[in-house]
């Protein structure tokens, strides 16, 4: 079995302009494994913490050379000599490195680069791609014949947008019996076709936080509507060929125990919302919805 021989971190910027991690894993068989690890802007209250040096003098305080010394200094030393393949003792050496319920000492960024890293080089050192090597190591499911269906942010709101649409991400999934390359040219087809759609309405389409459109529109149902207007001038079936969904991020929008959106006046109650979703599903067939009520509305989930 291939042992780690030695690992290297280093701050990069992630597609947001921000400072990340990426960590490097070394195995002694020669294989190598690299992964620099994604931020959200929408942070959940339980979710583990990122570690950030919170230096004013750089990048805003969002630098991560802290996270980099715990991995170079810290976490370096006690993984060298272990075996790639064990990586459940890996995790777990790594949740009592840290000592604390949401990583708050070493930082869930940290942890997560170096978990994924060694996962990556342990799958390069059984020469399988990551997601069968998972499926064969775990019994995940019994046979996993091709990559899974991507999904395409196509619209962005909430914190993704321009302000103006609550709902935080929208959606088209091609279906899943077409091939990742299919799949791949039908979402760039339909997101390049929704750009010009989007001109013809002269409705402002500037770019959102992860590279949907953020146009100037009214309502939610708006979006849904523009997603439609543009899929049904293709030659792809809706709901046959490419399908909607939705991540709401109704935390956005929630306020003194109401979802206040802007497709009504009134603000939704949980039931109200629910049985807006659930319109919304049978106008629309949402494949997917996402973070539809408050993180802690636990009743309500």
């Amino acid at each position: 079995m291939a042992k780690i021989r030695a690992i290297s971190a280093r701050e990069i910027l992630d597609s947001r302009g921000n400072p990340t991690i990426e960590a490097t894993v070394w195995l002694d068989s020669g294989h190598t494994g690299l992964a620099s690890v994604p931020s959200g802007s929408s942070v959940g209250k339980t979710e583990a913490v990122e570690l950030r040096d919170g230096d004013l003098s750089r990048f805003n305080g969002l630098g991560v050379l802290k996270a980099v010394a715990n991995i170079n200094e810290l976490i370096g030393p006690k993984i060298k000599g272990l075996e790639a393949s064990a990586q459940t003792k890996l995790d777990q050496l790594l949740i009592d490195l840290d000592g604390t319920p949401n990583k708050r000492n070493l930082g869930g960024n940290t942890t997560l680069a170096v978990s994924t890293a060694v996962l990556k080089a342990s799958a390069a050192s059984f020469n399988l791609p990551v997601y069968q090597y998972l499926v064969k190591k775990y019994a995940l499911v019994k046979k996993v014949s091709q990559i899974p269906t991507p999904t395409f942010n196509i619209i962005n709101g909430g914190k993704h947008g321009a302000g103006n649409l609550d709902f935080q991400e929208f959606h088209i999934v091609p279906s899943a019996r077409f091939g990742f390359k299919d799949s791949l040219r039908i979402g760039d087809e339909i997101y390049k076709l929704l750009g010009k759609v989007l001109k013809n309405r002269q409705a402002i389409h500037s770019i959102g936080d992860e590279g949907g459109y953020a146009p100037n529109l009214f309502t939610n149902l708006d979006a849904l509507e523009i997603i439609m207007e543009t899929i049904n001038q293709t030659s792809y079936g809706f709901a046959k060929d490419v399908f909607v969904g939705l991540d709401t991020a109704s935390d956005f929008f929630y306020k003194n125990g109401h979802y206040q959106i802007k497709d009504r006046a009134q603000p939704f109650n949980r039931e109200e919302l629910i049985a807006y979703y659930e319109t919304l599903q049978r106008q629309y067939r949402l494949f997917s919805l996402e973070d539809g009520l408050e993180e802690e509305d636990w009743e309500g989930w």
